[in-house]
């Protein structure tokens, strides 16, 4: 039977056969659609014209820029601010580039921070036209970062013994100012001079990665890093270069110069397990790795930042690349930053504004946002029902043929059972497509299912008749051939030869009945049990 399949409708001729009330839903729909259009649009004008803020944010090797890269990707997510990070050569050119206002946030070591405050307060009591600089406010602290001393040589077993030594260390950035305060502690620094080589002198271009090449070609007798915990250029040259950890103790006493110093231990095993390396718990000193941002950046901004990082450092340490696995864990430990952390910078204004709220409800934090999603959701409802009602219109005659197809098939006229059985498949295989067509509703294909299911049924209970009435007539045929058996046992006159023949005859037409499924596998048992007893009652007879 060919299905029914609307013609496309015209538009205007559409509208114009709704009723009054439809006319009016679909008035009020499009303008409440040409609303939210505006409204997206103005969303869009709105990221486009989003806030533009540069992170310097150090060695693109180093934890500092690899969370920053998370950051960047979490704020990006969950608000319009864009930032944009700046690969450097370490603290101090991170603060270079904020002070001179080429950068708006910076990662930075919080003693080198604290030092270069010292100079920011030099810098304001000189004439006005060297106070230009911008002076850094703290964020929030990322991680501790460690002093990690890595040796080869067996017979170097304390600082003080790298007098005459080659350090393989970059000249420049947070680090080496970090190294050369340790050296001056333990006394290796005289007037600036240093009793040790620096291999990041020969050139200015000297980075991390030429420091370990140099320490691996074994051109360095040691490699100073100011990293975290489980760095894993460091785990490298334990782990393959037969590198190894030496103390760097004493960090109470330079705490007292440089307050921004912290004691801290690198556990025994942090870097291999066995032989464990280091070979027993080591004394350091640690320091604050801080995002810091300029003072005058929006409050608002530096505000929505801390939110955004401290409400979803699991995001971050999701952003974060399986190949730097290692670097996930430090995104627990990002906190407030301490008033007397010895860096002497403020915290950021915005960053207090955070820390000191009084954290609203998620509906009122969020009361714009779930507003806007209520309205598009009651708006496309209400789409999705008019429109729903319109298509149903339209869909009715074609589900009307399937169903009518189905219920003509009841007829006994129309074939047997296993022909109509056949077509009422087929005719639910086309109901079936047309649905996944989306030529009938979903409701309309519900009412031709009933309809196909009682045809079913009354088929089925048709076929359970039949069935009974073969089964009872295959019962008949067999009781027959049974009877005449039992029969051959009464006849007095034929010997015992003939009534074996008579007897085999029987079974032998029994056979071909089950062949031709005139009796049942059941029918035919019942008969070989009867055959048997007669045949054994036919030889005692003898």
């Amino acid at each position: 039977m060919a299905s029914k399949i609307p013609a496309k409708a015209n538009p205007i001729s559409f509208f114009e056969k709704l009723d009054p009330q439809s006319k009016l839903v679909f008035i009020s729909l499009g303008i409440a659609s040409i609303g939210l259009v505006i409204i997206i649009i103005w969303n869009i004008f709105l990221r486009l014209t989003a806030p533009q803020l540069t992170l310097a944010a150090g060695d693109p090797e180093g934890e500092s820029y690899i969370i920053s890269e998370a950051i960047q990707k979490v704020v990006k997510q969950k608000s319009h601010i864009n930032i944009k990070l700046l690969p450097t050569g370490g603290t101090s050119q991170n603060l270079q580039l904020l002070q001179d206002g080429k950068a708006e946030l910076a990662t930075a070591q919080a003693d080198v921070v604290g030092q270069e405050m010292d100079l920011v307060e030099s810098r304001q009591s000189q004439p006005q036209q060297s106070q230009d600089k911008v002076s850094p406010t703290a964020v929030a602290v990322l991680y501790r970062d460690l002093f990690q001393l890595v040796v080869r040589d067996p017979n170097i077993k304390q600082f003080n013994q790298l007098r005459g030594k080659t350090i393989a260390l970059p000249a420049r950035g947070g680090q080496y100012q970090s190294f050369v305060k340790v050296a001056e502690h333990y006394g290796l620094m005289k007037a600036d001079k240093p009793d040790f080589v620096i291999s990041g002198l020969k050139s200015k271009y000297y980075d991390d990665k030429q420091a370990e090449e140099d320490f691996k070609a074994k051109r360095a007798d040691a490699l100073f890093r100011v990293r975290a915990l489980g760095n894993l250029g460091i785990a490298q040259l334990v782990q393959d270069q037969d590198g190894r950890l030496l103390p760097i103790t004493q960090a109470q006493a330079m705490k007292i110069k440089y307050p921004a110093f912290e004691s801290a231990k690198i556990p025994q095993g942090a870097y291999r397990g066995n032989p464990p390396m280091p070979a027993i718990e080591l004394d350091t000193v640690a320091v604050d790795r801080l995002l810091v941002a300029g003072e005058q950046v929006d409050n608002n901004l530096i505000q929505q930042i801390t939110r955004i990082i401290f409400e979803n450092r699991q995001a971050i340490a999701n952003a974060i690349a399986e190949k730097h696995a290692e670097v996930k864990p430090l995104v627990a430990s990002i906190s407030r930053p301490r008033e007397n952390d010895g860096t002497g910078i403020p915290i950021h204004p915005g960053a207090v504004a955070f820390y000191e709220r009084d954290k609203p409800s998620f509906v009122q934090e969020n009361a714009d946002f779930l507003a806007l999603i209520l309205t598009i959701f009651l708006l496309v409802a209400s789409w999705f029902k008019q429109l729903k009602l319109w298509i149903e219109r339209g869909k009715k005659d074609e589900a009307d043929d399937y169903i009518h197809s189905a219920i003509n098939l009841m007829d006994k006229n129309l074939g047997n059972l296993e022909d109509r059985q056949k077509k009422l498949d087929e005719t639910f295989k086309k109901a079936a497509e047309a649905l996944i067509a989306e030529r009938i509703s979903q409701e309309s294909f519900r009412t031709f299912n009933e309809a196909y299911k009682t045809t079913r049924e009354a088929i089925e209970r048709e076929g359970q008749i039949t069935y009974q009435e073969i089964e009872q007539k295959q019962r008949e045929i067999s009781a027959e051939y049974i009877k005449a058996a039992v029969a051959l046992l009464q006849d007095k006159t034929i010997n015992q030869n003939l009534l074996q023949q008579e007897l085999d005859a029987i079974l032998e037409r029994v056979a071909t009945d089950l062949i031709a499924e005139n009796i049942s596998q059941e029918s035919y048992r019942t008969f070989v049990e009867a055959y048997k007893t007669t045949r054994d009652a036919i030889e005692r007879k003898n």
